[in-house]
């Protein structure tokens, strides 16, 4: 006779299932037993964002190791790095950062989120993406050596992610449909679970330097609550991608911030 899962059974299997949704919405990588992802699923998965994070920036770390290794110069060992996290997640969090940007452009919250759902890239939004490209890979040829690079990388990516589930609890929802309405607001366990993970990122590059790295992240974020706010009049996808991408570029260039 089969016996009943026990809890820690039951618990280790909703873990898993976790990151699996998150994986499968933070990345392109195929996971052919993953179940369909709902918006509710993404939600309760937020704390296992960092992880997938972390997952991210190694990925990028070693592709920068690997072209140190051959003989490249820093900035285009950076490039290449990057173009391997945006292999990766498919240049998710920079499509959210372009639209955000192009929206914040707008008149009025209406007009807002009318420019946001076109699939068109603006003049904000291209500006937004080549200065989040070139503030990265700058930090990153600036720490140089691939020791350095690769908790910077990690921490950055996986405290950037950290911010999400806490940003979508608090900051109101700009609209009724999308992804981030379909997701509604994550479980506070969720939220502490991610925030504690993004902490232990932060160490990575240092006691001194993550806590200088965490001011700047709740600095960033806070100005970035108040100008959705203002602008937009609350958060969508999209802000949750800029989210992420204002946070790994604080991070970055704490990290490069060195004596």
């Amino acid at each position: 006779m089969q016996q009943a899962p026990t809890e820690m059974t039951t618990l280790v299997r909703r873990l898993a299932r976790d990151v699996s949704t998150a994986v499968v919405f933070y990345t392109r990588i195929p996971l052919s037993h993953a179940s369909p992802v709902v918006g509710a699923d993404i939600a309760r998965a937020g704390w296992a964002a960092p992880l997938v994070g972390a997952a991210i920036g190694l990925g990028g770390a070693a592709i920068y190791a690997l072209a140190h290794a051959a003989g490249l110069a820093p900035l285009l060992a950076a490039g290449l790095a990057l173009a391997a996290t945006l292999g990766l997640t498919g240049a998710l969090h920079e499509d959210g950062l372009a639209d955000t940007a192009d929206g914040l452009g707008g008149a009025s919250p209406e007009q807002a989120l009318a420019i946001m759902r076109d699939s068109r890239l603006g003049t904000f939004g291209a500006c937004a993406l080549f200065l989040s490209l070139l503030l990265r890979a700058g930090a990153l040829a600036s720490l140089g050596n691939p020791q350095l690079v690769a908790p910077a990388m990690v921490a950055a990516h996986a405290a950037a992610r950290a911010m999400i589930p806490a940003f979508m609890r608090l900051v109101p929802q700009a609209r009724a449909d999308g992804l981030s309405a379909g997701a509604g607001a994550p479980p506070w366990r969720s939220i502490v679970a991610a925030a504690l993970l993004g902490l232990v990122a932060l160490l990575l590059i240092g006691p001194a330097h993550g806590a200088v790295a965490l001011l700047a992240m709740l600095l960033a974020t806070a100005a970035l609550v108040r100008l959705c706010l203002r602008r937009i009049a609350g958060q969508t996808g999209d802000v949750l991608g800029a989210v992420e991408q204002v946070n790994e570029i604080a991070v970055l260039l704490i990290a490069a911030a060195r004596p």
